[in-house]
């Protein structure tokens, strides 16, 4: 066993007025299984490529051990080429035996290593990165969310294969693979930075309780500052009309007070700012123990939304309904489900078979037909959506927001004054507001599309893989936010938690 220590890590990116990370300090084992959690933002990526070497930085990072980093990047050429040619490039010191014994562990045919890598599923891709990643076991590895777009069959492999290795650090969102994964996590506070043994929920747990008693905390400081303001302001008041009194008296009201008498008004006024001062020293101690009390603490502010009701009580009726694309046989068949008023229907089934595909045949008999591509796509049987529905869709791509925000909300014709406060509301710094999107994280692009829909009143909320890279903090949110409201939705979303709690219906289309 080794360790990992970071003394003084500071890191801002260029022409960049805020430091990503400050005098970071910590120290891992690197046969600990580490899940990375934080908000959207936060430099949990840019943490992984400081430890690859790919930025510059002050401060000190020493290990023993080297570093490998999932996902590989792919370029366009890499699709026509196999797993086993891209190997070379991106793991050359490996042998093939040694991938196959982990392609077996992650229940794939090891015929997938001699296809061209385009024709692979998401989920292939991924199994197939993973099992060249672990293929060499004397690395410590550095996994960024490996399960995103990934179907829950899929998930549920990945999960199992992560749990039986050591030595890495995974970045998710998702709480039920960092509570089957991890042993150790890794928080990104919004302050600070800590180490803790267990896993998602033993550390949330525990943030909650820290979270009541800083706020407890927090309290009665407050009421204690109070108090001593209140006697501080009294004994000055005190001392004032002491120290006024010792000059000039009239002998007619004060017949007992002789010119004597000043010294010892003097001596009581003396005590009365003494007095003063240790009450305003007992201030200044009680304000500095209050101090950082709350900085760690997520602010997660409720969110709102204004789903309309439709005056028929079924919005899209979906019977015997098959999809195909031209030239491929049919993704599903005989596929029926209707969708009501207050309705949270969660699509289910693996990776390609037609979730995606159902969206958008229900997006083309609506008035957002011009914002999806169904290239070669044939419906046949029964699918009828309602005439005027409004309907308010998060696309699964973020490839396409590019430009400015303020570009972007008059696009769309959403109030922009609102669209930023929702954004703020989903933990977006002022600062990204002047980026171009592109520049963006990708949890972040998903928050622009998701801040949109919320403020767009519908009757349907159709949402496609929404959580994808979306921060922990923020789905809680926003399951909050469905359950309070209970819109109508239609949605492809594979975290069994969500699905677990905002769901009243799921439909399997494989």
């Amino acid at each position: 066993m080794a360790q990992i220590q970071v003394n003084d890590l500071t890191f801002s990116y260029d022409k960049s007025a805020d430091d990503v990370f400050t005098d970071v300090n910590f120290c891992i084992d690197t046969d600990w299984k580490l899940g990375l959690i934080g908000r959207n933002g936060k430099g949990k990526t840019t943490l992984l490529n400081l430890f690859m070497g790919r930025y510059d930085y002050s401060g000190s990072i020493k290990a023993s051990t080297t570093f490998d980093y999932f996902p590989y990047p792919v370029i366009e050429t890499d699709l026509t080429q196999t797993a086993t040619d891209l190997m070379e490039k991106w793991k050359p010191n490996i042998e093939m035996w040694q991938v196959l014994v982990q392609i077996n562990e992650l229940k794939m045919d090891s015929q997938c290593l001699y296809r061209p890598f385009g024709t692979l599923s998401n989920g292939e891709r991924t199994r197939v990165m993973l099992a060249i990643l672990f293929a060499d076991e004397n690395e410590f590895l550095l996994i960024d969310e490996p399960t995103n777009h990934l179907d829950s069959r899929a998930r549920e492999i990945v999960k199992e294969y992560l749990a039986s290795k050591k030595g890495f650090i995974l970045v998710s969102h998702d709480r039920d693979l960092l509570d089957g994964v991890c042993d150790h996590v890794l928080v990104l506070n919004r302050s600070s930075i800590e180490v803790q043994a267990g896993n998602f929920s033993t550390w949330w747990e525990n943030k909650e309780k820290k979270d009541a008693f800083s706020q407890a905390e927090n309290e009665k400081h407050l009421k204690e500052i109070g108090k001593l303001r209140g006697a501080a302001d009294r004994n000055s008041r005190w001392a004032q009309k002491s120290e006024n009194a010792k000059i000039g008296f009239d002998p007619v009201k004060e017949h007992d007070r002789s010119i004597a008498t000043r010294s010892f008004i003097g001596a009581k006024t003396k005590k009365m700012q003494a007095r003063v001062k240790a009450v305003e020293k007992r201030i200044d101690r009680e304000i500095v123990e209050k101090e950082g009390l709350l900085n760690d603490i997520e602010k997660v502010t409720d969110l709102k939304i204004q789903p309309l009701r439709f005056h028929k009580e079924v919005l899209v009726n979906v019977r015997d309904v098959s999809l195909r694309y031209e030239g491929a046989e049919d993704l599903f068949s005989g596929l029926r489900f209707q969708i009501k008023n207050g309705d949270r229907i969660i699509l289910s089934g693996g990776n390609g078979c037609g979730k995606s595909s159902i969206v958008k045949a229900i997006l083309q008999k609506t008035d957002l037909a011009d914002r999806v591509s169904n290239t070669g796509l044939s419906v046949s049987g029964d699918l009828d959506v309602a005439a005027g529905l409004k309907v308010s869709y998060v696309d699964q791509d973020t490839s396409f927001l590019t430009g400015s925000l303020s570009d972007f909300c008059e696009d769309r014709a959403v109030d922009e004054s609102l669209f930023f406060a929702i954004l703020r509301q989903l933990d977006f710094g002022r600062e990204q507001f002047f980026k171009d999107m592109s520049d963006l994280s990708e949890g972040q692009k998903k928050k622009v599309l998701i801040a949109a829909s919320l403020i767009t009143p519908a009757h349907l909320y159709i949402w496609d893989e929404p959580l994808n890279y979306i921060d922990v903090f923020s789905r809680m949110q926003i399951e909050k936010l469905i359950l309070q409201y209970e819109p109508t939705m239609l949605l492809v979303e594979h975290d069994i938690r969500f699905g677990e709690k905002v769901a009243t219906q799921v439909v399997n289309t494989a």
